[in-house]
């Protein structure tokens, strides 16, 4: 009898331990999403467009689209890499190489001016290419291109993700939160 209840007691301790490493993997997995969440460590993207100010040079300041490869021009401190910055990190790049230049401590402001968009495509009235705006989910994505059509398997929302080549599906009841460069791509149900 005590053997029997050590060895449930055993079981029981390493079915909860695997369990807490289920979940440990999971959040750990969910991480990079969850980073993306927060506006202000948004790691930028191709396609965004940064609003730089230089403080006492208004030639320099203006709105920059960062390029396919990932960098944007800027006049006096030529071409600085971009994408997968935060606005925080591209300030300091910038003014590093204004510094290496003719301008002595350089004061630079980096903002979003507008994100990459998102793309919305398959069982949708209207699919294409949308702009992203903070706070967007899916169920938002699918609004703005006409709803689904009636064939779409409204259960079901495949999205990928900016960077990855992997189709996730999320539950379609659930609010799914959309980043920029998002590709949101709604099934056909089966009859």
């Amino acid at each position: 009898m005590v053997d029997s209840v050590g060895r449930v007691f055993g079981l029981l301790c390493l079915i909860t331990l695997t369990g807490c490493d289920t979940v440990a993997s999971q959040q750990m997995q969910a991480a990079p999403v969850e980073q993306r969440m927060t506006l202000s460590s948004y790691a930028l993207h191709p396609n965004d467009v940064v609003r730089i100010r230089l403080y006492n040079e208004p030639e320099i300041s203006g709105e920059y689209e960062i390029d396919a490869a990932g960098y944007i021009s800027v006049p006096l401190a030529g071409r600085v890499k971009a994408a997968s910055l935060t606005p925080q990190q591209l300030e300091r790049a910038i003014i590093s190489q204004l510094s290496k230049g003719l301008l002595r401590d350089p004061r630079v402001s980096v903002q979003v001016a507008r994100y990459a968009p998102i793309y919305v495509h398959g069982e949708v009235k209207r699919g294409g290419e949308y702009p992203f705006r903070p706070g967007l989910t899916a169920m938002d994505a699918i609004a703005a291109a006409g709803g689904f059509t009636y064939r779409a398997a409204e259960d079901k929302i495949l999205i990928r993700r900016f960077g990855s080549n992997v189709e996730e599906i999320y539950s379609g009841t659930n609010p799914v939160p959309v980043y920029p460069g998002d590709n949101i791509r709604i099934g056909e149900r089966l009859f």
